[in-house]
């Protein structure tokens, strides 16, 4: 069965009532994948945006009701070999410190594919593939 990383911003839209199209296609996103994994990363960033970032926050106890969820998923740990690699990586590729942890995870959780906005669609890390779900959603904006 393919598995599938979800980045922050996937889960983010999945809550955030902002923007009810990029709402729906995460849910699309979530609900069609087959194995789902996560970082210790990811659980921080979502916890973090969700309280904090939106216009309309949740609530410290439905973020951690949020994060329990999630964290029921395959979650990768970030650990100091995780941080030595993603810096090489980083430093190797040209993305930021912070993509490269999110893309040395879902290599480490052994994911076909890294669904987020934060890099190219159709980017390739090795075997790991990388696609921009809103990419549809972004350009009809434009």
């Amino acid at each position: 069965m393919p598995r599938t990383f979800a980045d922050t911003n996937v889960w983010v839209y999945a809550v955030d009532d902002a923007d009810p199209d990029k709402r729906r296609r995460a849910h699309e996103e979530l609900s069609s994948a087959g194995e789902i994994a996560v970082s210790a990363q990811v659980l921080n960033e979502f916890c973090a945006v969700v309280t904090r970032k939106l216009a309309r926050p949740m609530t410290a106890v439905d973020a951690n009701a949020a994060v329990e969820d999630m964290a029921k998923l395959l979650v990768v740990p970030v650990d100091r070999h995780l941080v030595l690699e993603a810096i090489a990586l980083s430093r190797r590729v040209q993305i930021s410190l912070w993509d490269a942890a999110i893309v040395r995870a879902a290599q480490v959780a052994g994911c076909d594919e890294l669904i987020t906005e934060g890099l190219q669609d159709g980017q390739h890390f090795g075997d790991l593939r990388v696609r921009h779900p809103f990419t549809s959603l972004t350009s009809a904006d434009d």
